[in-house]
């Protein structure tokens, strides 16, 4: 064969070969990697990737690879509106994040001027719940967790309740707040005094516990991320020891038990998963992420892998023609790490949550019941 037909041969065989690979699936993620409650973010990113990575290993979705595109939003609105912009221009398949309502509802209308789907892990507000919009949550929402909490809290003797709330992620510290006022005072409790401040490094934790036991409690709840929740904690342990604590599920974390300490032993809490489950499924995922992060998983990892693996689900049976949302909502339900995942149309979802209490430095069951 002559040199110059044997090259074009090549050519050919080079040029079929890369047309005969399917173009990479592209994933956004958006989440907050550097604000003061990154944890949150930074697990839930781990999660993501690990769902990347096992599926790429099996073979990606439907043939094609996938790669992940990460965005911080730094817990910043503005921020969060630039980082969903950057990822709507790339043309991602869908966004799993964000990781909180107020970033939510700053980004999620963003990335529906291009019809971007979101699919959160984590976010609960009421102001996000049951529109028929580009967003898909894997979480339940604030109405139904307060409810949960008054109930039991109420059931444990704590009538007269104090709570700060945090105002910098007030889309879902006051649609929590709001819903547990309503639950609480229906079922006879009284919220003596909610204290809002506004999260920052030198903030006087000292001074909003101070504000909370002046209304004389019987008991105090933080509705705040896991760092505030160890400050909190420790200034309502030296102000007022014999008051027992509670926090709104978004404190659930570990960076929450190696900050409280000492300080958190006793503090009752939701999660959103049952940490403890010693199921297969769940055994060689807790392994994996262990091996590959050298950490426990926490709830947003938790939440984070669900929802990569619900998008890849639905993404491997698409049929032509069909949005990212079409097929999420048309082909669940979708088995999650510990529980079934069923949407409604509008893609809200329920979610078993466990009670916790700590003890010794680690959640455990309250009581050994969940809701």
């Amino acid at each position: 064969m002559p040199r110059a037909c044997f090259l074009l041969s090549l050519m050919l065989v080079v040029w079929l070969a890369a047309c005969s690979q399917e173009a990479p699936l592209v994933v956004g993620f958006l989440g907050g990697l550097s604000d003061r409650n990154s944890d949150v973010g930074e697990s839930g990113l781990h999660g993501v990737q690990l769902a990347v990575e096992q599926t790429n290993r099996a073979g990606g979705v439907a043939g094609r690879k996938v790669r992940l595109v990460a965005r911080d939003d730094a817990a910043t609105p503005a921020t969060a509106v630039r980082a969903a912009e950057e990822l709507a221009a790339l043309k991602v398949e869908a966004v799993i994040g964000p990781f909180s309502s107020g970033m939510a509802a700053a980004a999620v209308p963003v990335l529906a001027r291009t019809g971007t789907l979101a699919i959160s892990p984590t976010i609960t507000a009421m102001e996000l719940h049951g529109k028929d919009d580009n967003l898909i949550r894997i979480n339940r929402t604030t109405r139904d967790n307060a409810s949960d909490y008054a109930q039991t809290l109420l059931g444990m003797g704590q009538k007269r309740m104090a709570i700060a709330y945090d105002v910098r992620n007030q889309v879902f510290t006051e649609s929590w707040l709001n819903e547990f006022r309503r639950f609480y005072t229906e079922l006879g409790g009284v919220l003596v005094v909610a204290v809002p401040y506004e999260s920052r490094v030198d903030l006087d934790f000292a001074r909003v516990v101070a504000d909370m036991v002046s209304a004389r409690p019987d008991a105090l709840l933080f509705i705040s991320g896991g760092i505030d929740v160890a400050r909190l904690a420790h200034q309502a342990r030296k102000r007022a020891p014999e008051l027992p604590i509670a926090a709104a599920e978004w404190g659930a974390s570990l960076q929450m038990l190696e900050l409280g300490g000492e300080m958190v032993e006793g503090l009752v809490i939701i999660e959103n998963y049952n940490r403890h489950d010693g199921s297969e499924r769940y055994a060689a995922f807790r392994e994996a992420y262990f091996q590959r992060f050298n950490k426990r998983p926490d709830y947003s990892a938790v939440c984070a892998y669900d929802a990569a693996m619900v998008l890849f689900t639905a993404m491997s049976r698409r049929e032509r023609g069909e949005s990212a949302k079409q097929a999420v909502l048309k082909y669940g339900p979708y088995q999650g790490l510990q529980q079934e995942i069923v949407f409604d149309a509008n893609g809200d979802t329920q979610r078993q949550v466990f009670f916790a209490r700590i003890r010794n430095g680690e959640f455990q069951p309250l009581n050994h019941g969940s809701k």
